[in-house]
């Protein structure tokens, strides 16, 4: 399994695939398809033209627009969860490596991510806090057990908002756990 930066979940073959592919642009159709890329980072909201200009790139360079639509979607993969972990250029480029792109086509990338992650994370940022506005919160644990051994069979449960049931290991509940304290604390800084 391959070690990437931006993601700690696997892969499917068609990704690596995908970025293999890549490899068959020219140097310009790369350019082009970067640009075509970031722009539509920048403005996510305008979808219908990012289509519209993959399908006018592929028309012109003789290829389905099917085909590129799915290229393109795994390749938002790595812009999207590197933006989620704030990676490096250097990091981005290391992935884009191990994924299967040519070093020429990678350092393109990288550079690119280079001079539009600032604008790319402030955005991201400006997003998740309009989005992620809470407005209050209230929770209640409760553990069950299965047997005399909570480390083999502790189901532990949260129920929010007495709809919804999530079963975690004891692992994950220290975790979770953890997390929710560091929450409030955050909380209490502000109130």
């Amino acid at each position: 399994m391959l070690q990437l930066h931006f993601t700690n979940d696997a892969l499917p073959d068609s990704v690596s695939n995908d970025f293999q592919t890549l490899n068959k642009f020219s140097e310009q159709q790369f350019v082009s398809l970067t640009e075509l890329l970031y722009q539509f980072l920048l403005e996510p909201k305008e979808s219908e033209r990012f289509l519209a200009q993959l399908s006018e790139f592929a028309g012109e360079h003789s290829m389905g627009a099917g085909p590129l639509r799915g290229l393109m979607k795994s390749i938002l993969l790595l812009p999207h969860g590197a933006l989620k972990k704030n990676l490096t250029a250097e990091q981005v480029k290391e992935d884009m490596l191990s994924l299967g792109l040519n070093e020429d086509k990678a350092i393109h990338f990288s550079d690119q991510w280079r001079v539009h992650y600032p604008i790319l994370s402030r955005l991201a940022v400006g997003q998740t806090l309009m989005v992620n506005q809470l407005v209050d919160m209230e929770w209640k644990f409760g553990v069950t057990v299965g047997t005399s051994e909570l480390q083999k069979a502790g189901n532990i449960f949260l129920q929010v908002n007495y709809l919804l049931i999530i079963y975690l290991t004891l692992p994950q509940f220290y975790n979770f756990l953890h997390e929710m304290e560091r929450a409030k604390a955050s909380m209490d800084c502000f109130s």
